[in-house]
């Protein structure tokens, strides 16, 4: 990897790019891991600590919400105070919680420990992201090194499920949170000898009004989206939640219009390629959060298989995410991101499609293998595109507020996908399982058809998401040819806002 940086410019203390990539993408990998590596262990969880089903559900949304709340303020914490030090901090908070999580008695207690490890992550990412961001200058670097990031995404995500089945299934559930621990503390001190630190260049006063607003308002949004399954839509605390969200952050846009020095300048949705990039991962995560966690459910539940076997069932939708990350990674510099976000998603609905007509008595050869492999080229494909579109003229300074952005994009997105589609599929669950009088024949048609809903709603998801990029990335023929060598050599842009000028894929 030490080929991606042939630009010259120097890193601080002599220190490898190729090194510096391989260490951020190991804070992403195990950050994004541990979104999913509790999807197969959950049973196993369950009957150790004897949780509810309902209760149960809170070991993932808790360390999604405050993942989604904080990372835009972990993104701002790391250009203020220093991408490294927001990183080594990171890495010793999310070890620590996983410690406490693998020891955790009972339910509040582990939910407790998963909450401080999203903020933990939330401290990661962003940061790490920055820092890859100003090590590889805008171009063909950059967009190789993001290649590698966005596919780790994909990848991470159904890793994290496979990991899941095999340590639930063989030493203990308590083994996927202490997994961490090691390779935690050991990041936190390698960080020191691999990262160069960096901020941004202006130290203004920091924006404690911005930060406490948009923190409360998104932690807010991602807890209300996951209780709206549970309580209702159409419930007086869901509506009041959302109205409480509205507020929180029409405040927070008030109060960075008037700021000298805001969190989140908002001059940045003036690039047009980012606004689309994160509108379109709002789209896109909620369509593949909603797949791995049914998929999960579905191989369990309908196909009978135990949690090692349904985390051996993603192999190949693992290789095909890296598949697909590697062609995106190549052709993301020779053809416009709407061109291959497109053709992504097309995959990936299709693969969607088929997942809900695949039957409870069929095989995995012939009803699971063609779906998990289209989805997992779509997957690879979108995720690197999408995170390169997201950087498109976001200057070094604002790279961590570009991070923290994309990346709440992502979890937002994927809190909200799950809970309109585990409304849609859950709808009626109840009444339907008392109709089967415990016949295991009949249970298994019933999660057949709310599993089929699922995968049928993702499809019209991610139909949304295509539609989005089809009318409003730009164009082929408006996507300028950029020079390896000069940078200068971009085409001109129509005269315009100072922001159409800074888009280079605009």
């Amino acid at each position: 990897m030490s080929d991606l940086n042939t630009s010259g410019r120097p890193l601080p203390g002599g220190r490898s790019p190729g090194a510096v990539l391989a260490f951020v993408c190991l804070g992403q990998f195990m950050v994004f891991t541990d979104v999913s590596i509790v999807n197969l262990a959950l049973p196993s969880i369950q009957a150790g600590l004897g949780m509810s089903d309902v209760s149960l559900n809170y070991i993932v949304t808790a360390y999604a919400t405050v993942l989604g709340g904080f990372l835009l303020l972990g993104g701002r914490l790391a250009d203020s105070f220093g991408r490294r030090r927001l990183i080594q901090i990171g890495f010793t908070v999310f070890a620590l919680a996983s410690l406490v999580s693998g020891l955790a008695e009972n339910g509040p207690m582990l939910v407790s420990a998963r909450a401080v490890q999203g903020f933990g992550a939330a401290l990661i990412t962003p940061a790490a992201l920055a820092v890859l961001t100003n090590t590889f200058p805008e171009g063909a670097e950059r967009n190789k090194a993001l290649g590698v990031w966005g596919s780790l995404s994909g990848i991470a995500s159904i890793g994290g499920v496979i990991l899941g089945g095999i340590l639930a299934d063989g030493p203990g559930w308590e083994w996927i949170f202490w997994i961490n621990v090691p390779i935690g503390l050991g990041a936190a001190l390698l960080a020191l000898r691999i990262l160069p630190e960096s901020r941004a260049d202006d130290r203004s006063r920091f924006d404690t009004a911005g930060a406490a607003t948009l923190t409360a308002g998104l932690l807010l949004l991602i807890f209300t989206l996951g209780e709206a399954t549970r309580v209702g839509w159409d419930s007086a605390r869901t509506i009041g939640s959302l109205a409480g969200v509205a507020v929180l952050l029409a405040a927070f846009v008030l109060i960075e219009a008037k700021i000298a020095s805001p969190m989140m300048p908002l001059r940045i949705f003036r690039l047009r390629t980012l606004r689309v990039a994160n509108i379109s991962a709002v789209l896109v995560f909620g369509t593949f959060s909603a797949l791995f966690f049914f998929a999960s459910l579905f191989m369990q539940d309908v196909f009978g298989y135990s949690p090692l076997e349904a985390g051996f069932a993603y192999v190949p939708l693992a290789a095909c995410v890296a598949a697909g990350a590697g062609v995106a990674s190549v052709l993301v510099t020779k053809a416009a991101p709407r061109t291959l976000v497109l053709a992504g998603l097309g995959l990936a609905v299709s693969g969607l499609l088929l997942l809900s007509r695949a039957p409870a008595d069929g095989s995995y050869a012939v009803d699971l293998l063609a779906p998990f492999v289209l989805l997992g080229l779509g997957c690879g494909i979108v995720f690197v595109t999408l995170q390169i579109a997201a950087f498109a003229g976001v200057p070094d300074e604002e790279a961590g507020v570009g991070a923290g952005l994309i990346n709440t994009s992502q979890e937002a997105g994927g809190a909200l996908g799950l809970a309109v589609i585990a409304t849609i599929a859950y709808s009626g669950l109840s009444s339907e399982m008392a109709t089967t009088a415990g016949d295991p024949g009949r249970i298994v048609r019933v999660h057949e058809a709310a599993n089929h809903d699922a995968f049928m709603s993702g499809a019209v998801l991610g139909t949304v998401a295509l539609l989005v990029v089809a009318f409003l990335m730009p164009r082929p023929a408006s996507v300028p040819r950029v020079s390896r060598d000069d940078e200068s050599s971009r085409v001109p842009v129509p005269a315009g806002s100072d922001a159409d000028r800074r888009d280079p894929l605009r």
